[in-house]
């Protein structure tokens, strides 16, 4: 089968389409046809060596990347009473996707309506888990909380943002253009932020008219994390989730003191997907927002396995206007 490795850490120039065998199912474990994979900023931590010491996220090399994937089961191993051949599936936080075929622990499968496509199940697997689980668990957004969410133009702002507006808060969110302006103001976000333009900072503390936002989301990392400290409330939470800009070494106690006793966390997702119900839980809501018309998702025309790198390099290029989908098959 093919399948897109890395034999050591770098850039997207190392990403190499290989012919390996197609693995076998183990006991409790599922073999998916995969049909799309999803393309994220974990996989560009994977692919970089950011995670190369993380317990959570394991990177041994050669590595074939991808953590996000949808399909059809193929086979099923010893033990699976859930799952059977034919099955149309969705998962991640499982490696190996950028490829014709993924072998998958069976809990962490979901099931995929015939109402939902592949690429829409795939784009809600990951970036729709994380959108949920920051405004419903990581902090439950409640009506007329003020939220921060950087970056809304990507895929998992613009998610971010209407799931923010579903649970009745109220979004600042900042975006790098005009045209990203109007995807987020359509998308429901009550003040854009210019970021290129305008001190974020500043302008948060206007339109909260000195108070500071309830939470912070902060997926950039680097250039805004210190910033977006200053911007919450007192005794508010900060929540760093992402890199895009660089990945942030420390944050010094006192700085969190000096905010007004401000909360911090860096989370996982995979603390927040820790159990098979919790997973079907998350995709099931997800999924019935989009039924009912409620959850919109871009999804990027699907680039083919072979131009796998060329998606890596848009959305380390912060040209993401929403999801980046491979198809694989």
């Amino acid at each position: 089968m093919r399948a897109v490795q890395i034999e050591a850490f770098g850039g997207a120039d190392g990403l190499r389409m290989v012919d390996i065998p197609i693995p076998a199912p183990g006991a409790g474990e599922v073999l998916v046809r995969v049909a799309r994979a999803g393309v994220n900023f974990i996989d560009v931590y994977m692919r970089s060596g950011i995670y190369a010491k993380s317990d959570t996220y394991k990177s041994k090399l050669p590595m074939t990347l991808g953590m996000e994937g949808a399909g059809v089961v193929a086979a099923v191993g010893e033990g699976v009473g859930d799952w059977k051949p034919g099955d149309r599936v969705a998962y991640c936080l499982s490696q190996g996707s950028y490829a014709d075929y993924a072998v998958v622990p069976a809990w962490k499968l979901v099931e995929v309506p015939a109402t939902v496509s592949l690429d829409i199940a795939t784009a809600l697997m990951l970036q729709g888990s994380t959108a949920h689980y920051l405004t419903h668990s990581a902090h439950r957004l409640e009506p007329g909380e003020v939220c921060l969410i950087h970056a809304g133009a990507g895929g998992v702002g613009q998610l971010l943002i209407q799931l923010a507006k579903l649970r009745g808060a109220k979004v600042i969110t900042t975006v790098g253009s005009n045209d990203k302006a109007k995807i987020v103001t359509a998308l429901g976000a009550d003040h854009v932020i210019l970021y290129r333009q305008e001190d974020f900072r500043a302008r948060v503390l206007d339109i909260t008219k000195g108070e500071g936002v309830h939470v912070a989301y902060d997926s950039v990392g680097l250039d805004t994390i210190h910033a977006s400290i200053r911007c919450v409330r007192r005794r508010g939470l900060c929540i760093l989730f992402g890199a895009s800009s660089g990945v942030v070494a420390n944050i010094e106690p006192i700085e969190l003191a000096e905010a007004g006793s401000i909360f911090f966390t860096r989370p996982h997702l995979a603390d927040y997907l820790a159990t098979a119900d919790e997973r079907r839980a998350r995709a099931a809501d997800l999924f019935r927002a989009v039924r009912e018309q409620r959850l919109v998702v871009s999804v990027h025309d699907g680039l083919p396995l072979e131009q796998t790198a060329d998606a890596h390099r848009a959305l380390e290029g912060r040209a993401s206007l929403g999801k980046f989908i491979i198809s694989v098959s």
